[in-house]
């Protein structure tokens, strides 16, 4: 993937540039200190990812992204405050990575761009099937609760317990949802470039992971185990 940074702060730009060294399948073109300068530079190459701050002189990161609707790459926003993180996932930011940033956690956002970009590529493709193509086209599923169906923003899901013949969804915005379904079912309504199964009772979305541990991840501070049986598939995935 080809990517610029964008910081006004050189040191922060600098971790970046170095954590990007150490993943082969990244290109860093170029990199900013303003937004502004970027603009140009976006429209005359061919960028897939940038990694941008928020808080900048002139333009924030935030509107910088809007002001890409057209020709807009993917995007990680690298920030040390994280009250906007709202904001960011509002505009489909595909990860929001808070400062310090550890190197395990941006691997699990670069997977995640990766993935984003393979989906883009095949939607554009050709010979793509009918039935591929409308399948993850909302940002949202409807899942029955009780004696009603009830939409759920696909990003508004941190993870996901199997609770016997329930699943118990976990979001941000609505607490937890429970739903008489399996995870076959669940799994088959969500985009498996966030989605991953790492224990027999939890799927979890890959971008709402916060800390890595060995055998456990913490997302939005609830520890959730990683299944001995699932574990080398999920490193493999995050390229750990």
């Amino acid at each position: 993937m080809n990517c610029i940074i964008i910081d006004d702060e050189p040191l922060a730009i600098k971790v970046i540039e170095s954590y990007c060294e150490s993943i082969s399948s990244l290109t860093v073109l170029n990199s900013f200190t303003s937004a502004l300068d970027a603009i140009d530079y976006i429209k005359e190459h061919s960028v897939d990812l940038i990694f941008t701050d928020i808080e900048m002189p002139h333009i924030t990161g935030i509107d910088f992204m809007k002001s890409l609707e057209h020709t807009k790459p993917i995007f990680i926003f690298t920030t040390a405050y994280p009250q906007y993180a709202l904001d960011g996932f509002e505009l489909n930011a595909i990860d929001y990575l808070v400062k310090p940033i550890p190197f395990p956690r941006f691997l699990i956002s670069v997977e995640r761009a990766k993935e984003k970009l393979r989906s883009k590529k095949l939607n554009r493709g050709p010979n793509r099937d009918s039935l591929t193509q409308d399948k993850f086209e909302d940002d949202f599923i409807f899942v029955k609760s009780e004696y009603e169906s009830l939409k759920i923003l696909i990003d508004d899901i941190k993870y996901i317990q199997g609770l016997k013949d329930y699943l118990k969804i976990h979001t941000i915005s609505s607490g937890a949802i429970l739903t008489l379904m399996n995870f076959k079912d669940l799994l088959s309504k969500l985009p498996n470039s966030s989605f991953m199964r790492i224990h027999r009772s939890y799927v979890i979305n890959i971008s709402k992971i916060e800390i890595l541990q060995r055998k456990k991840v913490i997302i939005d501070g609830e520890k959730i185990p990683i299944g001995e049986s699932y574990k080398a598939d999920f490193y493999k995935r995050i390229g750990l």
